[in-house]
Order: C-alpha cells, then structure tokens, then sequence
C-alpha cells in the first residue's frame, strides 16, 4: 500500500498535519528504519499539502505495513456480526460490574443468545464472573435472582470504591456501584464528632466510606443478616477513622433500645423509606440532617413527605438531587434536609 517516506527529524510534525487532514491511514502502524519514517496514506497527498508539508519533494512508497490489532471499544462490537442486526437494538449494552462480577440485563428475546452475550461480556469487561438478572429486586432483604452466564460461578467479591474495599454475595445481598458518586457527596458533608444512624446499611458502603475519613460513631442496621456479616467483614478490613456499630435488625425495632439522638440520618430505601420517615424524625436531634430516598417524578413530593412528617418542626432543604433513573420519568431522588 501507499506510505510517505520521511526523514525522521521532521516525521512528528508531518504526522500531526496527515492526521489533520485525515489523510493517515490509522488502520496500519508506522513503520520505522535508522534514518526514515513510512506513514502510511489513505490517498496519495497533492501539490497544495507538498507545501504544507514544506517538503521539497514527496517520496510516495509502496510499502507493507503492520494491520493494527483493533480493540472491541464495546460489548456491541464484540457481539458485531454475531447476533442478528435487528436483535442488537434489544441488548441493554449498560451493565454493572461488582468487583470482579458483572451483571447484565438481557430481554428475552434475547434468550437464544444469552451465554454468547455473557462471553463477550467477560471478554469485554476483563472480569470473571458474568451473571444475568433473572427478577426484580424483591422481599425485605432486598435481592434478586441472577442466572450465572460465564466464567466462574463466584458470586463472593470486593468491590473498590475510591478508598474503600467492599466485600459482598451479589446473589445474597444488595449492592449498587452506581450510587459512588452519591456516596461520596454524603461523605463531604460530615463532621468529625458525628453520630450518625445508617438505617438501611447493606453491607456498608455509606458506613465505611464515612468511617474511613471521618472520627464519628456510625449505628448501621440492615434486617438482611447476610448483609449485616459482610458489613462485619468490611469494617474489619478497611482501616477506619470512626467507629460503626453492625446492628442486624428491623430498625423499628433495633431503635427502642437505640438510645442516643442522631446528628444525621441515612435512609436509602427509596421504594419505602418513606414508611420510616416518623421513626427517623423521632431520633434526629434538632438541627440534625436527614438524607432521604425516594422514587419519584419531582422532587415535589419527597419534601413534601418530609416537612408533613417533621410538622411542627423547622425543615430547611440544603440540597435536592437526580441519584440515577430508575424508569422512564421516574428518578431514585436524593433530600438532604436540615430539621429543626
């Protein structure tokens, strides 16, 4: 194929103007000698570029360059050619990964192609497990089934999030890495000295990633006692600044004989967190800040829910947020209120 030969003094500014004109052929490699660089073309360069490119003279070559081996940029280009075109528009190419655990959602009419699907994921992602959500997130103990698709069938990792080492069951307990960025904007706002109720604590991210920068008191309660074990895990493995407190439990029960009043209040339960909201109002010291989940349309509602709860007292909203969306028009929404 066609190459321009260079000295190789002058070959990275001629590069840059090449690809500028998008005249280098990025599908081969430059090939290189002791004195000259071969770029590889798209199309021969004409008269106006030889001045561009301040050459004398253009020494166009036939040439063999190296094929670059290109990279699947994505599970669709892995999947390319492989499932029917009119099925590919089905596949949900987003998906989680938990540790070294990916999770995919797969429709069913994409039920003849799944095990190819969770190879490509598996290669794709780097990981080692591939599972396949097979239910909602259902019962009290918040889990869902997963149908094991590729590589290993090891539901148990650990999953990093910025500082933190969290160590989980993806089929027995429930986790969502996509709520890092929320987790994080908690963390900012506490003050050392804190004491701080995390009622619906899984295994305990809010409550490390808390703990880990921060000398407060955390209580964590989760009904879930798989979750309640790892959450023990996690505080044993990650070196923590606070104190938590593992508590297993329903927290209506767990806070009669949960004696302090809370500077804040965590209550990411979105589906009926809202059931709790008397129960925590009740705990929260005056001036204490409450993080309320709901799933909603607006964020007209939630605050609405929260002053009705804390009637008479003073709420004061320091902030509202979008979490992720949950369905279409409808959002995981996050209240940070301030209760007087």
């Amino acid at each position: 194929m066609i190459g321009l030969k260079v000295p190789k003094k002058e070959a990275n500014n001629i590069r840059l103007i090449l690809q500028e004109k998008s005249l280098l052929n990025h599908d081969w490699k430059i090939r290189r000698s002791d004195e000259y660089v071969y770029l590889p073309l798209n199309q021969e360069p004409d008269d106006e570029l030889l001045g561009e490119l301040g050459l004398n003279s253009i020494d166009i070559v036939d040439i063999d360059f190296e094929e670059h081996k290109k990279r699947p940029r994505s599970m669709e280009d892995y999947l390319q050619g492989r499932i029917p075109p009119e099925k590919m528009d089905e596949f949900k190419k987003s998906f989680d990964i938990i540790g070294d655990v990916v999770i995919l959602e797969i429709p069913d009419e994409l039920e003849d192609e799944k095990y190819l699907i969770g190879e490509a994921a598996l290669k794709f992602t780097k990981r080692k497990s591939v599972y396949r959500k097979k239910s909602k997130i259902k019962g009290i103990v918040r889990t869902r089934e997963l149908e094991h698709l590729a590589g290993e069938d090891q539901p148990v990792t650990i999953h990093k999030e910025y500082d933190s080492h969290i160590m989980l069951d993806v089929k027995k307990v429930y986790f969502s890495p996509r709520l890092a960025t929320e987790r994080k904007i908690v963390t900012d706002q506490v003050h050392d000295g804190e004491i701080i109720l995390d009622m619906f604590a899984g295994v305990g991210p809010f409550a490390i990633n808390i703990a880990r920068r921060h000398k407060v008191q955390i209580y964590a309660v989760d009904i879930n006692p798989h979750a309640v074990d790892y959450l023990k895990k996690n505080i044993t493995s990650n070196k923590l600044k606070g104190q938590i407190t593992a508590i297993q439990g329903d927290v209506a029960e767990v806070l009669k004989n949960l004696n302090p009043e809370m500077d804040r209040i965590i209550m990411n339960l979105p589906g009926t967190a809202y059931e709790f909201l008397p129960l925590a109002v009740e705990h929260l010291k005056p001036g204490g800040t409450l993080h309320y989940y709901q799933f909603s349309r607006d964020f007209e509602d939630p605050i609405k829910r929260v002053k009705k709860v804390a009637y008479p007292r003073h709420v004061e909203i320091l902030d509202k947020r979008k979490v992720k969306s949950r369905s279409p028009g409808v959002w995981h929404v996050a209240i940070d209120a301030r209760i007087i």
